[in-house]
């Protein structure tokens, strides 16, 4: 369905209401094994057909994954580890000790019949999630808001079901993948909203190494509640869940459809059911599923295979100790402390190497102008790299943070030029010399002699086609410099320091 035809059926009938949404994000952990099982766990598709490099369907199993008479859950210590982690990045509260529950439930992805959960003693309580809204333009800072987390619980993921014609093909190799479920208060008030906050979860949790929260992989998942209200209420009315929204676009559409076909309702008379539904991503539309299951409908009861764990001041210091910068703490130091612009600093904020790659280059040349640097980084380097990705170049890159550190002092130095520096780089990047040794080869390095660069514009100067070219300067005209300025480097055969030949020119004309 056309954006056009999306916006027709998203747009409420009136602005008399305002949308209340809650999350859930189930995120796949990053272990190398399974959640309650020594089977291990690969992130990437299982599809042999279009990946031969994929893992084949149903290897990835062991007794405990396909629950086998007499097989016992163990629970995997990095699994709770990272949800942890992701507890303290979240400002949240660490409980003492959280236990698991059965929630019974019978479907064919899941090889037990209950899914391994925590209910009544999740690892995290509370906690809070900074997201950032669209800014007016691309180059300014949007509204920044916090939203409250009301837990987050682990348990364990179920197997990939694809349904082809009258029957179905089940694939075990994700069931029992550490999954930690993260939910929200009803804090968001809008589709970009909940989109904001899905940027912002997957940027904490990449940046910590906790999760890499691929969609498209599955690793990442999203099931949305939604309810409206008249605006200037605080009653929180009956929601709908949509189920399994696997991209942010469909996270969107969803939430925007729904809460038009709600406020329809609504104005229509009709009641809103609470209610499971699906998202049809092709006609744009929310469809019945089934009765929203309420708790008591999955039997829950403390898991007898699995005692409670407790998590000890000590684990949590140490574990606290493992923990990144905040994506967007970062952002802020870099535009305090360095005054980088806001456009290169959301550039770096979302990947960490490359965060950590500009802070090496500054450390390792504490005198080099940070946004020499940061330029360098956000356009040549990134440059190149998006350039190699079809030879699968991965990081690091073959240009060393110092190196990059001192080609921008050989620039900002009036050395090289600007664009001599986006050329020294290419070979950089190509060969991995450092830039020196490439300038002095070359014969690129610039002639800063104040006293020969002046003596060239004086010759230049005294050439009668200049006449006219001075007289349109002095009379206002910034640009009649540049018709001055191309003589004079062809004169330096091009060895001239550019801002030099500027304040000398500027000097001498002036002084005429």
């Amino acid at each position: 369905m056309s954006d056009a035809a999306n916006a027709a059926n998203a747009a409420p009938s009136t602005t008399a209401y305002e949308h209340v949404i809650g999350l859930e994000i189930h995120v796949q952990l990053k272990t190398r094994a399974k959640v309650f099982a020594p089977a291990p766990y690969l992130y990437g598709g299982t599809d042999v057909v279009k990946d031969p490099k994929a893992v084949a369907p149903n290897t990835l199993i062991d007794p405990v994954v396909l629950a086998l008479p007499g097989a016992l859950p163990v629970l995997n210590r990095a699994a709770l580890e990272q949800s942890v982690r992701f507890g303290l990045l979240t400002k949240a509260q660490i409980p003492a000790v959280c236990a698991w529950d059965r929630k019974n439930y019978f479907y064919p992805d899941s090889p037990k019949n209950y899914q391994l959960t925590q209910k009544d003693r999740p690892v995290t309580l509370g906690g809070e999630v900074e997201i950032e809204l669209a800014g007016p333009a691309r180059n300014i800072m949007g509204e920044h808001k916090v939203i409250r987390l009301n837990h987050a619980h682990l348990e364990e993921d179920v197997g990939k079901l694809t349904h082809a014609g009258s029957g179905s093909l089940v694939d075990y190799n994700r069931a029992g993948a550490a999954l930690l479920e993260i939910v929200t208060e009803p804090d968001l008030r809008s589709s970009a909203e909940a989109a904001a906050l899905l940027d912002a979860l997957r940027m904490l949790l990449v940046a910590a190494g906790i999760a890499d929260c691929d969609m498209e992989k599955g690793q990442m998942r999203c099931d949305a509640n939604v309810s409206i209200r008249k605006r200037g209420e605080t009653v929180l009315n009956t929601r709908t869940e949509m189920k399994n929204l696997n991209s942010i676009s469909g996270v969107k559409n969803a939430i925007e459809y729904e809460a038009a076909r709600q406020i329809r309702e609504v104005e229509a008379g009709r009641t809103i059911r609470q209610e499971t539904r699906g998202w049809n991503a092709e006609t744009g539309r929310t469809y019945p599923l089934r009765g929203k299951e309420d708790a008591h409908d999955y039997r829950y009861f403390p898991d007898p295979d699995l005692m409670p764990v407790k998590v000890s001041e000590e684990d949590v210091s140490r574990l606290a100790a493992t923990l990144p910068e905040r994506p967007f703490d970062r952002q802020r130091r870099y535009i305090e402390q360095y005054k980088l612009p806001f456009t290169v600093t959301s550039v770096f904020v979302p990947d960490r190497p490359l965060c950590e790659y500009f802070e090496a280059a500054l450390a390792a040349a504490p005198t080099a102008n940070p946004q020499s640097v940061a330029n360098l980084v956000a356009n040549e380097l990134l440059g190149a790299l998006a350039a190699a990705t079809a030879a699968e170049m991965t990081w690091p890159p073959p240009v060393a943070p110092a190196q990059l550190a001192a080609l921008a002092q050989l620039a900002d130095s009036g050395a090289i030029s600007k664009q001599q520096a986006r050329e020294v780089f290419a070979e950089m990047f190509a060969t991995g010399k450092g830039a020196a040794a490439i300038v002095d080869a070359k014969g690129l390095r610039q002639n800063s002699d104040t006293g020969e660069i002046e003596d060239i514009i004086r010759s230049v100067l005294a050439q009668p086609a200049s006449g006219s070219a001075v007289a349109e300067f002095k009379s206002g005209n910034e640009k009649a410099l540049n018709s001055l300025k191309g003589p004079i480097m062809k004169a330096s055969k091009g060895k001239a320091n550019p801002k030099l030949v500027d304040e000398i020119l500027r000097q001498l004309i002036s002084a005429a």
